[in-house]
């Protein structure tokens, strides 16, 4: 993948420098693109792609009961799951994630219920015998899972997306930048954190504020840290909440890329940014030239603000 470890740039206050940062950023953004199909096409990822795939998608209303039991979970999965397909093994005296699972049975045509239900209730089907039935979802039964970290064994692949390089005078230069940027900040320890597995988050227009909330987890890389308040930025300077998941995806490139950019711009390497997008979806080279503009502007606006400040 391309690296950015070199790239330090200035631009003087000429009458060229809009054409000139301009200009720099598609580059930055065709590198980009290039480490993005480079990581897409790496063994690492691959690998990576390929335990991911073993993990069940969960429903909303199990995503929630999860939550709500443990709210760092990351990957879960059932006991035996854990065993066979990870070659990891719960620890003792762990407790169980509850969730509910459905109940695949041949079901009558209908009143829809098992065939031992069926016989105990009043419908009176026999046009065809039990056996002949399709299965369908006939209920729900509690099922207990467990989280990667209640587990030990084979490591599970991770994506080294984390930024390098001296980002320590560059975190108290952006949250100085927030009130410019019409954002509130805050650095929360990480034993406070309650956000699982995210580095930060952007609450759009609380009801008791009306600018939106940036909130990122405190860790000893200054240089992610500083990359992750600008992809917080970045969302509160053009993302309003959404929910659909295609268009999710989209301006969580667009984030990611001005984190890229900005970091990039202040000398820190952002390369891992390509296998952050690389695991958000297929088409990200296409997203970023889409983008290209709406990416560039929010950068340079917040360039602007930290460099003037």
């Amino acid at each position: 993948m391309a690296t950015t470890s070199d790239s330090s740039v200035s631009f003087e206050e000429t009458d060229t420098r809009d054409d000139e940062m301009n200009s720099t950023i598609e580059e930055w953004i065709d590198d980009l693109v290039a480490g993005v199909d480079d990581a897409q096409a790496s063994a690492e990822f691959q690998e990576w792609l390929d335990i991911q795939s073993r993990f069940h998608d969960y429903s909303y209303r199990n995503t929630l009961l999860i939550k709500q039991q443990d709210p760092e979970a990351t990957r879960v999965a059932g006991y035996r799951t854990w065993q066979e397909e990870f070659d990891r093994h719960v620890q003792e005296g762990e407790s169980a994630i509850w969730i509910w699972a459905p109940i695949i049975a041949k079901q009558c045509p209908e009143c829809e219920n098992s065939p031992s239900y069926h016989e105990q209730s009043d419908c009176d089907y026999d046009e065809t015998p039990s056996e002949e039935w399709s299965k369908g979802l006939v209920g729900f039964k509690p099922t207990a899972v467990f989280d990667a970290s209640q587990t030990e064994g084979e490591p599970l692949p991770e994506l080294e997306t984390d930024a390098t390089g001296d980002g320590e005078g560059l975190v108290p230069v952006l949250t100085a930048a927030a009130d410019d940027l019409g954002v509130s900040v805050e650095i929360v320890d990480a034993v406070e954190w309650d956000h699982g597995d995210a580095k930060g988050i952007c609450k759009h227009q609380k009801p008791d504020n009306d600018r939106p909330v940036v909130e990122a987890k405190a860790r000893e890389n200054q240089a992610d840290l500083a990359v992750t308040l600008v992809h917080e930025y970045a969302h509160a300077l053009l993302h309003d909440d959404v929910d659909d998941d295609t268009e999710r995806s989209k301006r969580e490139v667009e984030a990611e890329a001005v984190g890229y950019i900005v970091g990039r711009y202040f000398d820190l390497d952002t390369s891992g940014s390509a296998f952050y997008l690389a695991a958000w979806q297929d088409d990200d080279s296409a997203v970023l030239q889409e983008r290209l503009s709406r990416i560039s502007s929010c950068a340079q606006d917040i360039i602007g603000v930290v460099t003037e400040g």
